[in-house]
């Protein structure tokens, strides 16, 4: 058993070697200051990994190093020193090195030893292995622990590398390979926050709750010891003195050596076992030669090295140094038997995301070559491997370079030729040479993962034989890309506020000539949050319209000289423009860099437009003025006042320079709240200025003379803003995370951990069949949820629930419930929440078989046969097994007055309709007070209860007030310490896929089934792809996965065929994965063809009226051309609870990365609808235009969806987290 894993230093033990002391971190800034004044290059010790250093150069550059083997180690004391796999005792009993990357662990022997004989952990989670029964206590040797006599003449050893570990059963003799019990070797395997899945070629990965491969290991193998018997003349051999090594190479107790028979053992995933079938031929033949070495693999990787033999050997996550090209016989000189080699290294830098890459060199250490003369060395970028490689290895994609050297023959050569790295580093003079290229490509999110493959030039002759060592190393020079800038606007007169009115038909009324406009430069991608990154300038740009056809009329850069880092605001005063002229406005950020005597500039997209019009005459900006209960925020004082929901009372008079002014219209800008409203007159006083979020709030007010403007439409002035701030509102006065117990753990009580003042509401389960546990939760593992009565297949039995001892909230004043759920069943009405009196219940949250939809209702009295009002959901038929977030908000309006009372109903953060006025829809209606506990679950309707829930319950909160819609959006985010959550909810992985199908890997509750393949969809297992033809290929499972009316998130690994696109016309478009929704694809990954040779990534969204045809669209477009034949992660994120930037108080944005690289989502990012698909799933096909095709050549190696939205952050963590050490 083979194995390596991610960055993660062992909590055991100290660590061995030379020890950096621990001290404050050199941050980037300080290494740049600290460069600049020495004029040599400073280590960024705070970027520094086990893999990875930086440092800054006196130029202001800076060198990123990436090495395929771990330099260091950190120990627990936030210290670095060398790797020391030596094993020692630890006070637990465990066996484990002394340092190491990984956290490991062997069994210290004994009984129940055999239980954890292995633990392999990284910091997200970890992986054991047992033994089927006790192990003895080990002999250490180094880093190799032998427990005697496992079976009969059959040892087992564990080794511990760098890395990971070996795991090799020693038959010793035949009689010991007779035994039974060899005919299948099987070792349990569990994890903490991984799972075990099948991996490429017969391999096994540990994956987390993303997914993302932590731990990984080929296929098992076996050998026995065949290369020690063999025998060549000594007079066909080097003499000692001619070559102090072994030409070959390689070779060792935990890898088969030359001349052994091996065979490839696939392993096999099982419930909570794994397995490995041995070759009886090879174990029990009559020319086996003992000992016989098995090795059933699981293992895990960071930066993956493979050596491939084309004589069927592989040699993944090698250590120490092995051979390159034919290893023969020349000049009276033996290697081998004539196989050959080829030597693999993939890197997932991801330090590189965002950097603008200014030089980049791989070297390779070469320990020995076969002779003084030189001979050339090739470096090629592959296709990327997995752990399934063989020979002859992935495809070949572009020349990285070549070298023609020999080196570690030492003073067997003169002059002497010790070893030596040898550098690829892009040759001016050959255009072949493409690594700095291929590189920035990487950094640029086109690439996923880096693959070099080294081999000989010629594989024809002995003497180009090279061994290199398992240390290579990627050297990076870069600065930082700029990104769009941030804060683009005018300020329209003399204050301080900057806007950016998005049409030109609403532009921004300006009243000084010289308008100041302004814009925050960014880096493309923050690598230190909080720090000062990137040289910086902001370029703004203006252009004229009404005169002629839009044109450039002004241009600028701030700082007018030198530089400034990212996030910092500038503004300047544009030259006089032209009274009554309409204009626009946009800018881009310009970074800076030096780099080895050069020097040059670079440059982001621009930002999206903003428009504005010169009127000196129009309206100034007016006076406005507080009353109760808000007040003006000044310099040194902003105390916080009212509350969201609670309305100010402002009073607008016009400016004193102004005669005529005959209306005001206003708007909270940092709310969603409201729209513009407009009132007549020249002083007017609003009661109704109403905030819906905490915090500072800013008010803006327009005066008008109500005269129209050259265009026709009304003129309004310069706007005046009022910032005061909102005081917080109350916490729920009840929250149940339900999280409080597993499936069988027999906890019967779901814990209330709000922390408003009052009596907590613990809610007790009933009804043991129907009221359990699931490991489902809408925050992601490791949450929990309550499943309800579908887990029960008696009817009898369906009828669990929850409740609390007494009223949770009262129902005759202001409240407002919420839950996360997932409906299983729709077969009935299905209750999520209610609260009873004596004959029924005062509220029900739920879901209604007949409207078949969400409801929200009140009875009009708790009496027998009650009236209903009901709050409707406005799409029927909500999908099953999703995440979908419901909210009912009861507003008294805080008086007596009943007439006024509403109901609202709100899904994923929507409000449903208008809020319903209930003694206008029941005459009968009186507000009342449930006096019974709030019940999950079910309902109570004359006397009796019924309605119980069939599915997943989760996040119950209830609050004595109505929240607003931007609070309950803001509820719907589902946030921990005010970061949205998410969960994955599905995940195919090519690397499991069968003839037939992709399996979904989550295997969780309400999993979607199998992608199943169809049209000639082929799967690859040495590549973990599914090949799609381009014409006909696809696979789809039954939908939905998701509810896409809500937040969400899709990515999917994806490879074009190059060939196979160019040959499709320009025009064309290929969808990579979709959900439908009719005839169309409610959302979808797709890849575009604008030119010949050219090709985009784009996210879409559309959303169908009831006739079917197209009522509303969104995309967001790569801003770069898609590389092809290489494997790129592409990531859609549709965010139902961001507001858009305009006077509509709406939600709904679109984004779209590629790799880690955030696209600019621009004008057409904004999806309003509130409309979910429900149709299949699929990848290589989708829907548009009414018609079923797009059919996409290529390959995809994996898509995952998770309910909620990604940051970007959390897309670099959760979705690019892959087993690459950056």
């Amino acid at each position: 058993m083979t194995g390596a894993a991610p960055a993660f230093a062992t909590g055991a033990g100290a660590v061995a070697g030379a020890t950096t002391k621990v001290t404050d971190p050199v941050t980037e800034q300080a290494a740049l200051a600290q460069a600049g004044e020495t004029g040599e290059p400073v280590e960024i010790t705070a970027a520094r990994t086990e893999y990875a250093s930086t440092t800054a150069n006196p130029d202001g550059s800076f060198t990123l190093t990436q090495s395929t083997a771990p330099q260091r180690v950190r120990a627990d004391d936030g210290s670095w020193g060398g790797v020391d796999t030596t094993l020692v005792r630890r006070a637990d009993g465990s066996v484990g090195p002394k340092a190491s990357v990984v956290d490991l662990a062997f069994t210290g022997g004994g009984s129940g030893s055999g239980r954890d004989m292995i633990r392999l952990g990284s910091k997200q989670g970890s992986v054991s292995l047992g033994w089927p029964g006790a192990l003895p206590e080990p002999v250490i040797s180094g880093a190799t622990a032998t427990y005697a006599n496992v079976m009969a003449g059959v040892d087992l050893e564990l080794t511990a590398t760098a890395e990971g570990y070996h795991e090799v059963l020693v038959v010793k003799s035949a009689a010991a390979a007779a035994s039974p019990e060899l005919e299948q070797v099987s070792l349990s395997a569990s994890g903490e926050g991984l799972r075990v899945v099948p991996g490429a070629g017969g391999g096994l990965r540990a994956v987390d709750e993303n997914g993302n491969t932590v731990f990984k290991g080929p296929a098992g193998q076996m050998w026995d010891s065949a290369g020690s018997q063999q025998t060549v003349s000594q007079s066909a051999r080097m003499t000692a003195a001619d070559d102090p090594q072994d030409p070959a190479g390689g070779g060792t107790t935990t890898q088969p050596g030359v001349g052994d028979s091996t065979a490839v053992l696939p392993v096999h995933v099982e419930g909570d076992a794994v397995s490995v079938t041995p070759d009886l031929g090879l174990l029990r033949g009559t020319e086996t030669v003992y000992p016989v070495r098995i090795d059933p693999s699981v293992g895990l990787g960071v930066s993956e090295r493979s050596v491939i033999s084309s004589d069927g050997d592989r040699w993944w996550q090698f250590d120490g140094d092995y051979g390159v090209g034919l290893c023969g016989n020349a000049d009276g000189y033996y290697c081998g038997n004539g196989y050959k080699n080829r030597m693999l290294f993939e890197l997932a830098p991801t330090q590189l995301a965002g950097k603008y890459v200014l030089d980049a060199t791989f070297r390779a250490h070469e320990t020995w070559s076969f002779n003084c003369n030189a001979h050339w060395v090739d470096l090629e970028r592959t296709d990327n491997m997995t752990e399934g490689t063989h020979w002859p290895g992935p495809k070949d994609l572009d020349q990285m370079g070549d070298r023609n050297v020999s080196y570690g023959r030492g003073d067997n050569c003169s002059p002497s030729q010790p070893d030596s790295w040898v550098e690829f580093n892009d040759n001016p003079a050959e255009p072949d040479e493409n690594l700095k290229s291929t590189v920035r490509s990487f950094a640029d999110g086109k690439i996923s993962r880096l693959t070099f493959m080294l081999r000989a030039k010629d594989e024809t002759d002995a003497r180009a034989w090279k061994r290199f060592d398992d240390n290579a190393e990627l050297k990076v020079n870069y600065a930082y890309q700029p990104g769009v800038p941030t804060s683009v606007g005018v300020i329209p007169g003399n204050g301080n506020t900057a806007y950016c009115r998005p049409s030109s038909t609403d532009p921004l009324m300006v009243t000084r000539i010289d308008p100041m406009v302004q814009a925050r430069v960014q880096t493309k991608v923050e690598a230190h949050k909080g720090e000062e990154e990137g040289s910086l300038q902001a370029e703004y740009v203006v252009e004229r319209g009404d005169d002629a056809a839009w044109h450039e009329v002004w241009s600028a850069y701030r700082p007018a000289s030198g530089w400034v880092p990212d996030e910092t605001l500038q503004s300047l005063r544009t030259s006089s423009r032209a009274d009554g002229g309409l204009y626009r406005l946009r800018a881009r950020t310009q970074s800076h860099w030096s780099y080895d005597g050069a020097s040059g500039d670079l440059f982001s997209p621009y930002s999206s437009w903003c428009y504005f019009k010169i009127d000196s005459t129009a309206p100034k900006a007016p006076t406005i003025t507080a009353g109760a209960p808000y007040t003006q925020c000044t310099v040194n004082l902003c105390d916080p006042r009212g509350g969201p929901g609670t309305p100010g009372k402002f009073t607008f008079t016009h400016n004193s320079a102004d005669s005529d002014v005959k209306a005001f219209r206003w708007r909270l800008l940092t709310t969603s709240a409201q729209k513009t409203k407009q009132v007549i007159g020249a002083t007017v006083t609003v009661d109704d200025v109403t905030p819906s979020l905490a915090g500072t709030q800013v008010l803006s007010v327009e005066a008008s003379d109500l005269k129209l403007d050259s265009s026709g439409r009304t003129r309004w002035g310069t706007p005046a803003e009022f910032a005061f701030k909102v005081s917080t509102p109350k916490g729920p006065v009840g929250r149940w995370h339900l999280d409080d117990g597993t499936t069988g753990s027999g906890v019967v009580v779901a814990k209330d951990v709000a922390t408003e003042a009052g009596a907590r509401h613990d809610a007790t389960l009933h009804g043991a069949a129907g009221a359990t546990w699931s490991g489902r939760g809408r925050r992601g593992d490791p949450d929990y949820s309550l499943r309800l009565n579908d887990a029960a297949t008696n009817p009898a039995d369906q009828v669990g629930y929850a409740a609390t001892a007494s009223a949770a909230v009262n129902t005759k004043d202001s409240f407002t419930v919420s839950a996360w759920v997932q409906l299983s069943d729709s077969s009935n009405n299905r209750v999520v929440l209610s609260e009873s009196g004596t004959n029924g219940s005062a509220f029900a949250l739920y879901y209604s078989a007949s409207f078949k939809k969400w409801i929200f209702n009140r009875m009009d009295r708790d009496q027998a046969n009650p009236a209903f009002i009901r709050s409707v959901a406005d799409e029927i038929n909500p999908p099953l097994n999703v995440w979908t977030h419901l909210s009912g908000v009861f507003d008294s309006k805080n008086d007596a007055d009943k007439s006024n009372d509403t109901i609202q109903l709100f899904v994923n953060g929507r409000p449903q309709g208008d809020p319903v006025p209930l003694a206008a829809s029941a005459s009968t209606y009186e507000p009342w007070t449930a006096n019974a506990g709030m019940q999950i679950g079910r309902s109570m309707e004359n006397g009796g209860y019924g309605g119980y829930f069939f599915g997943l319950v989760d996040e119950i909160s209830v609050w004595q007030d109505p929240l607003t819609g931007d609070s309950i959006m803001t509820e719907a985010q589902a946030a921990v310490d005010d970061v949205p959550t998410n969960e994955l909810v599905a995940h195919w992985d090519a690397a499991a896929a069968t003839v037939t199908a992709i399996p979904e890997s989550t295997s969780t509750l309400y999993a979607p089934g199998s992608l199943t393949l169809a049209g000639g969809a082929v799967p690859n297992a040495d590549r973990s792809a599914v090949v799609l033809n381009g014409t006909s290929a696809y696979a789809s499972v039954t939908g939905p996965v998701v509810d896409d009316s809500g937040s969400f998130t899709v990515s999917a690994s994806v490879e074009l065929d190059s060939e196979a696109l160019a040959a499709k016309p320009v025009g064309y478009s290929g969808q990579i994965a979709s959900q439908r929704t009719g005839n169309e694809s409610a959302w979808a990954l797709w890849v575009t063809k604008p030119a010949d040779d050219a090709y985009q990534w784009k996210f879409t969204r559309t959303a169908r009226g009831s006739n079917g045809q197209v009522i509303q669209s969104a995309e967001v477009m790569d801003d770069e051309l898609a590389e092809t034949d290489t494997w790129v992660q592409v990531t859609g994120v549709f965010n139902a609870q961001e507001s858009l930037e305009s006077d509509d108080p709406s939600y709904g944005k679109l984004h779209l990365y590629v790799g880690t690289i955030a696209q600019p989502s621009g004008e057409n990012a904004d999806f309003t609808a509130a409309q979910a698909g429900s149709g299949e799933l699929a990848i290589g096909r989708g829907a548009k235009g009414g018609a079923v095709g797009n059919y996409l050549p290529g390959s995809l190696e994996s898509l995952k969806v998770w309910t909620g939205a990604m940051t970007a952050d959390q897309v670099s963590a959760q979705v690019q987290a892959a087993s690459g050490a950056g």
